[in-house]
Parts: C-alpha cells; sequence; structure tokens
C-alpha cells in the first residue's frame, strides 16, 4: 500500500513539473516605474498554496509588502507587489533580485505537496514541537529539561497567545552535534516535554512532537496555534484597551465570492500570516487588494473555500473571523524586548531564561537562532504577576549577564541615561564573553 501511495505520489511531482515547463512562471522585477518601491509581477498557473508560496519567499527575505494586488480566476494567477528593505529603500542588491527570480520563475519547479506543509529532509537537527497551556517559567522549564536529556537547542521560536503556547525547537545531541535519531532516546524526550507542559493539571491538553524534519517554522507555529483552537475566547474574557484588528467577512452573492476586510496596525509578516491563515483554512483567494493607510494597513480578499463555495453560514463567518484576528495578534508581543548576542554554547538558553524566571519574568515570545558559532536570542518578557516590569529588575539581570549596549525606546532622557552607563564585567561566571551585548527596548511589538 505505501509503495503504491509513494508511486502514486511521484507521478503527482511529475505531472506538477510537466505542467510547469509547460507553462513556466513568469517573474517581471521593475524599479523604475514606482517611485519608493520595487515592483515584483508573478504569472504563472494557478494551484492551491502557491499564492502563500510567492509571500512567504518575499518574507523569508525580510521584505516589507507595502501594497499588492492579486487576481487569479481561472487557471491562471498574476500578482503584483510593491516591495521595500526594512529601512523603507528599493530592493538594488543583485543577489536577492537574482534568488527572488529563481525562486520564483521556472527553475523553482517545487512540488504543491512539498509547499503544503513547507516540509525538507534534513538530518542536521531534531525538530521538536510543542502546544499546551502557558504559564511563568515554562520556556525555562522546557529549556532545562533539554539541557538535562544533553539536548542543545540551535534555533526556534515560541509564541503565546490567548494563554496557549506554542514552540517550535530544533536541537541537536550535545555530545555529535547532529540530529537525534535513536527512537527510544526520541519517545524518551517526547515523553518527559508531554509531562512537563501538563504540568499538575494532568487533564490539561498538551501535545509534543519529534522529527527529523524541517518546516517553515512560522507557518507551522500558525498551524499548531489553530490546531489548538487558541482563536477561542472565553464568554468572560475581558478586552483590554488594545486596539485589536477589526475583520469583516460578508457574501458577495451576484459573484459567489466572500469578501474579507482587514484593518489593523501595519507590521512585517502581516500579508504572510493572513494568507497563511486563509491557506491552512482551506480557502482559495481569487483576488486581494493590500495596501497601508498611514501606520494602518486595509486588506481586501475575495475567497471561496476549495469546495468552490463561499462561506456557507454564521458560524462559519464566525469561525473565519476569529481565525484571522488570532493569526494577526500572535506576533503582538507587548512589553519588554530583550536582545541577546553571544559566542553560543551548550546550555545557553537553559541559563538565560532560568536568570528569567529568577527574577520574576516570563517569557511571551522568543527567537532563537544561531549562526558560525554565535547566538543572537530575542526574548518578549513581562512580569510573571502581570504588574509592569521593575527597572530594578532589569538593572539585576544586567548585573548578572553583564552590561555593553542598552537602548531604550523612551523619552530622550531614558535613551541619555542609557548610553550614559558604562560597561561592567559580567558576574555570571564567564557565562557571556566581552563582546556579547543585551539589547532592551520597551515596546510593544508587531514584528
Amino acid at each position: 500500500m505505501e509503495m503504491n501511495m509513494s508511486f502514486s505520489h511521484d507521478i503527482d511531482d511529475e505531472y506538477e513539473k510537466f505542467i510547469r515547463r509547460m507553462n513556466p512562471p513568469r517573474v517581471v522585477i521593475d524599479n523604475e516605474t514606482c517611485k519608493n518601491a520595487t515592483e515584483i509581477r508573478v504569472d504563472s498557473a494557478n494551484e492551491h498554496g502557491i499564492l502563500l508560496e510567492v509571500v512567504q519567499i518575499l518574507t523569508d527575505l525580510n521584505l516589507i509588502i507595502t501594497k499588492a494586488y492579486i487576481s487569479s480566476d481561472g487557471n491562471w494567477f498574476m500578482d503584483v507587489f510593491n516591495v521595500t528593505d526594512q529601512d523603507g529603500n528599493k530592493i538594488l542588491d543583485e543577489g536577492i533580485l537574482d534568488y527572488i527570480k529563481k525562486s520564483m520563475g521556472p527553475e523553482s519547479c517545487i512540488p504543491s505537496s512539498m509547499r503544503s506543509v513547507g516540509v525538507k529532509q534534513s538530518m542536521d537537527h531534531t525538530a521538536i514541537e510543542l502546544t499546551g497551556s502557558d504559564r511563568p517559567g515554562l520556556l525555562s522549564e522546557v529549556s532545562a529539561v533539554l539541557r538535562h536529556l544533553k539536548c542543545n537547542v540551535v534555533s526556534g521560536e515560541v509564541w503565546t497567545h490567548n494563554t496557549r503556547v506554542a514552540a517550535v525547537m530544533q536541537v541537536t545531541d550535545e555530545e555529535t552535534g547532529t540530529a537525534i535519531t535513536d527512537p527510544e532516546r526520541l519517545s524518551g524526550i517526547k515523553s518527559l516535554l508531554c509531562n512537563l507542559l501538563k504540568g499538575s493539571n494532568k487533564s490539561s491538553l498538551a501535545n509534543t512532537a519529534v522529527s527529523n524534519s524541517v518546516t517553515h517554522t512560522e507557518r507551522r507555529l500558525h498551524q499548531m496555534m489553530f490546531s489548538d483552537r487558541d482563536y477561542e475566547r472565553m464568554s468572560n474574557d475581558v478586552l483590554d484597551d488594545r486596539q485589536g484588528p477589526n475583520v469583516d467577512v460578508v457574501n458577495w452573492y451576484d459573484k459567489d465570492y466572500s469578501v474579507v476586510t482587514i484593518r489593523c496596525k501595519d507590521r512585517p509578516k502581516l500579508l504572510f500570516d493572513t494568507v497563511c491563515t486563509l491557506t491552512d483554512m482551506d480557502y482559495v483567494v481569487f483576488h486581494a487588494n493590500i495596501g497601508t493607510e498611514g501606520p494602518n494597513s486595509y486588506q481586501e480578499y475575495y475567497i471561496r473555500h476549495v469546495d468552490g463555495y463561499p462561506v456557507k453560514s454564521e458560524a462559519e463567518r464566525q469561525r473565519v473571523t476569529q481565525c484571522l484576528e488570532a493569526a494577526i495578534e500572535r506576533r503582538v508581543s507587548e512589553g519588554l524586548k530583550l536582545e541577546l548576542c553571544t559566542t553560543d554554547r551548550v546550555g545557553l538558553l537553559s541559563d538565560v531564561t532560568r536568570i528569567f524566571r529568577e527574577n520574576s519574568l516570563t517569557v511571551t515570545r522568543a527567537e532563537v537562532t544561531t549562526k558560525e558559532g554565535k547566538a543572537v536570542n530575542t526574548f518578549y518578557v513581562r512580569d510573571a504577576s502581570g504588574y509592569p516590569v521593575d527597572t530594578k529588575t532589569i538593572d539585576s539581570i544586567r548585573e548578572v549577564i553583564g552590561r555593553t549596549i542598552l537602548k531604550v525606546k523612551g523619552s530622550p532622557e531614558d535613551l541619555k541615561s542609557a548610553l550614559q552607563e558604562s560597561p561592567t564585567r559580567s558576574l555570571f561566571g564567564g557565562l557571556f564573553k566581552s563582546k556579547s551585548f543585551v539589547n532592551f527596548s520597551l515596546v510593544r511589538s508587531y514584528s
């Protein structure tokens, strides 16, 4: 049976490659038409998920999509994107432009089965996926367990939203520096982490998965939180003063479309988050207009479900609305942003998050990366009791980790004071080298 499924899968992939050869995607990059942005036009045979593929490529390059027009009626689709770099400039780097052409053009030939889940095999590390109820100090506990199990975290992301937490971590064996492949050991890791996520409440929903595959981390986090139903709010939830996204879903009966409009604060990766959610909910985008109005974003999608029908009921309309709101909110982190850069070593994440926990801070979102022996970790933290983070707490943490670079996004006086501070030696047993730095910004992050 498995052989037949594999054979059928190979035939499907070869058929898709044949279709692409007969109808190769065409990518045009124009730096002349628009005054303040690079225009990227993509024409291709239409497939479910191809819009997400294109948006994902642009997002992974850290490009800002300022405007977009999408049309995909029939068997062909056309996308037009206006993009800039992080500083608002046109894209002039020939290496980036060439990568875009190759990734989206005829040479890409990525089968849709691979594209739909963003999976590629890797023996460099093992992916660990976690979902469960969020609680103060959870990342510290997870990191400590992984360290005890001789697993080194080389990269990963942690999101929290609506009392739930999801994490994707890439780990290696501490001794070999390669993926963990022993089935018995993997089973033990999964069991211990699942029990940790459940905590004292054994009825609490928690899930742990381990594999030697690599997913597109941010898409996988969306999928995990969606499966964990983080979009559901309790009836007695009290909304805070923060202005959330405005999502509206109505049916355009003359054309058999559902029209989704989204108004919210603009931020990087917003288009990816919404397109990712619509795609994974099995909705097809036939037309779309994306733009910005000052600091705000406006998105309009004309969609149908893959079964060919628009939204059929009030319950479905509410679900689409809630899921899009959740997708937008997952990246919004309030409070203190901490960025740590230092020479990587085994147990680094465990040590840093332990310091946070001991100082009554809880991590609401985290990004962990390692490149060429250097670890760059970004944490969004808040006081575990819900109070504003105390400046004395930050001073205490910086005394332990070491002061070199401090940025405070606040009053000019705060910034001036931070710049005048002199570096001090780390008191944490040489944990951080002299070249390491901790960068603190008190912000509401939409990145």
